[in-house]
């Protein structure tokens, strides 16, 4: 279903049970107010729906053996896969923009095969934006993949890609990530 969201509309008035809330803000790639959308879609057997059913990932990949984080800008989302190549978590997650203006650069996240090279925690910080401060925006949990390029949590608008070429995810996915998946040297794959 699609709804209409009016201006003083909030998500846990909407959805009470955070399992509910959590589902629909999944599905619609989002984690900030409403009042920035103008229409949520939600399933219509949202109280017989677990979150992994709601996946645009293959339930199953060849991961060589070794753990995988596959992140498909195309669907806005990220999947975290075992040693078997199982999906065992999923989540929204958006990346860079074409085009940043200060800096005059664009802005794509990297694609291609990478490894974690850099695992930081809840206090990790940009060295290089926001560009007029020489840094400071926060980064929490994060994890560089290529150069400065990062997974870290933060707001997602839904189905923009409006970060300076890090990979964006809800803060608690990229807490999982940090805190019980990822590590120095798990592969990542970023398609765009």
């Amino acid at each position: 279903k699609c709804i209409s969201i009016q201006p003083n509309q909030r998500w846990a008035s909407m959805w009470r049970n955070e399992h509910d809330r959590e589902i629909v803000m999944r599905l619609n790639r989002t984690n900030v107010a409403l009042r920035y959308r103008k229409w949520i879609v939600y399933p219509e057997n949202l109280k017989h729906v677990n979150y992994m059913q709601l996946s645009p990932l293959p339930e199953h990949m060849n991961t060589d053996g070794k753990k995988l984080i596959l992140v498909d800008l195309r669907v806005f989302a990220f999947g975290a896969y075992d040693e078997q190549g199982d999906l065992v978590y999923w989540g929204p997650a958006s990346g860079g923009k074409t085009y940043c203006y200060d800096t005059k650069e664009d802005c794509r996240s990297a694609a291609g095969n990478f490894k974690i090279y850099r695992v930081q925690g809840e206090e990790c910080m940009s060295s290089k934006y926001p560009v007029d401060r020489g840094g400071g925006a926060p980064m929490p949990y994060c994890m560089h993949y290529y150069k400065g390029y990062a997974i870290h949590g933060s707001t997602l608008a839904g189905f923009v890609n409006g970060s300076r070429g890090c990979i964006r995810l809800f803060y608690s996915d990229a807490k999982w990530l940090n805190q019980d998946f990822a590590g120095i040297g798990t592969e990542v794959i970023v398609k765009r």
